[in-house]
């Protein structure tokens, strides 16, 4: 079945239908290089996102911390919240003797959030922003087994995060003044992983299982920023696990040319619930000893896919696919469920060359964030808002060159 060239084709669509998944996930982890059957190999894809998510309806809970509806120029009920952003990915490839390894660069983890200043929920958020940088190293090892050939796979690789979020501070008892406060932080840390694949190259089939661990940014340290408030800077310092993830990967050809694939994967994202930041020289971080927190309250991710792909001739393929993605919020914040339809082509000028192009639209589905109790306290507790069915649209564009 001559279907190898649509398979390479998933590679960008898959990039751009996920990402926008839930949580903090932008690229998400990506190996599908490994099994490129070329000697060597580059690849370089970048993937353009817009989110159209925006808050109506927005009412101010808390009128003890002195801001009324006013927010700081004029209090708007309703506000855009998701700015555009890009996802890029640079991965190398090389193989000899049944080894096959690969490095690469992406970015896997990242959110922005910025309805802005003048609003009623400004002094819950007026801008949130994550982003990640990953550098990978992974390798496999194959030998023929029945009709095909198994494969056993491993990699490390090692991880910065850093972020920030900006809202309007009220006065309490430890705060007495009021203005914008600023949380900066970083981390990094070091992961793993590990998996299984099997693959019949004549039938264009391959499963494969992998397993990416968490990273866990015990330093995470940065600065607290009331200069506006009450002329003060705080060092800070915290911890957290970004999430492990388990993928499983399903593609086989159908009839002569035509491909069928699939996915489904498991996000860990329910580690990230409240997470504490502390003055340095508090021996021990806790919601008891904290001075500002970030609060998620994520559950789990659940993200599934399934499609179509066909190769016409030659040169050019295609593929269309479905995908699902289980929202993580649980009650506040924004992150429901979504559904993407993506469709892309691939086209091979020479044997050497192959240039992707992706596109991908979606629907973020509707709901509510407010109050919601955690652990005997309450979050989410400072604006209450809620949002329809919003628009979502990428595009992917790659190249990936063999020698």
């Amino acid at each position: 079945m001559k279907t190898r060239l649509t398979g390479t084709l998933l590679v960008s669509m898959m990039l751009a239908t996920g990402a926008q998944a839930g949580g903090l996930e932008r690229g998400g982890y990506n190996i599908d290089l490994l099994f490129d059957p070329g000697t060597y190999a580059a690849e370089a894809t970048t993937t353009y996102v817009s989110p159209q998510r925006k808050y109506k309806d927005a009412v101010d809970t808390n009128r003890l911390n002195g801001l009324g509806s006013n927010g700081i120029g004029g209090g708007k009920t309703s506000v855009t919240d998701s700015p555009d952003y890009w996802v890029p990915r640079v991965g190398l490839k090389a193989g000899w003797e049944g080894v096959d390894c690969m490095v690469d660069y992406s970015q896997p983890w990242g959110i922005h959030s910025k309805p802005g200043a003048d609003w009623v929920g400004a002094n819950d958020n007026i801008e949130t922003k994550v982003t990640s940088d990953n550098y990978a190293a992974t390798c496999s090892y194959k030998w023929a087994m029945g009709p095909g050939q198994i494969r056993l796979i491993g990699g490390a690789f090692y991880q910065e995060v850093e972020g920030f979020k900006e809202r309007l501070v009220a006065p309490d008892f430890a705060v007495p003044g009021t203005g914008v406060g600023r949380l900066d932080l970083k981390g990094d840390g070091w992961g793993w992983r590990a998996g299984v694949a099997y693959e019949i190259p004549e039938y264009a089939m391959r499963a494969s299982l992998v397993y990416n661990s968490e990273v866990n940014l015990k330093d995470i340290t940065g600065t607290l920023d009331l200069s506006q408030v009450n002329g003060r800077v705080f060092d800070v310092y915290g911890s957290q696990k970004m999430p492990d993830t388990l993928e499983l990967k399903l593609q086989t050809g159908i009839a002569p040319d035509w491909l069928a694939f699939g996915s489904v994967k498991w996000t860990d994202w329910s580690q990230l619930q409240t997470i504490p930041f502390c003055v340095k020289g508090v021996p021990s971080c806790s919601p008891a000893t904290q001075i500002t927190s970030l609060d998620l309250l994520y559950r789990d991710g659940w993200t599934i896919s399934g499609g179509i792909g066909h190769k016409f001739n030659e040169q050019w393929s295609g593929a269309v696919s479905l995908t699902w993605d289980r929202g993580t919020s649980t009650g506040i914040l924004s992150q429901t469920d979504s559904w993407t339809l993506g469709t892309g082509v691939s086209y091979t000028p020479t044997k050497n060359v192959e240039f992707r192009l992706a596109g991908v639209v979606g629907i973020l589905t509707s709901g509510e964030s407010g109050a919601k109790e955690y652990n005997g306290r309450v979050y989410g507790n400072e604006v209450k808002y809620s949002f329809d069915n919003d628009f979502v649209g990428a595009i992917s564009t790659s190249v990936k060159v063999r020698f």
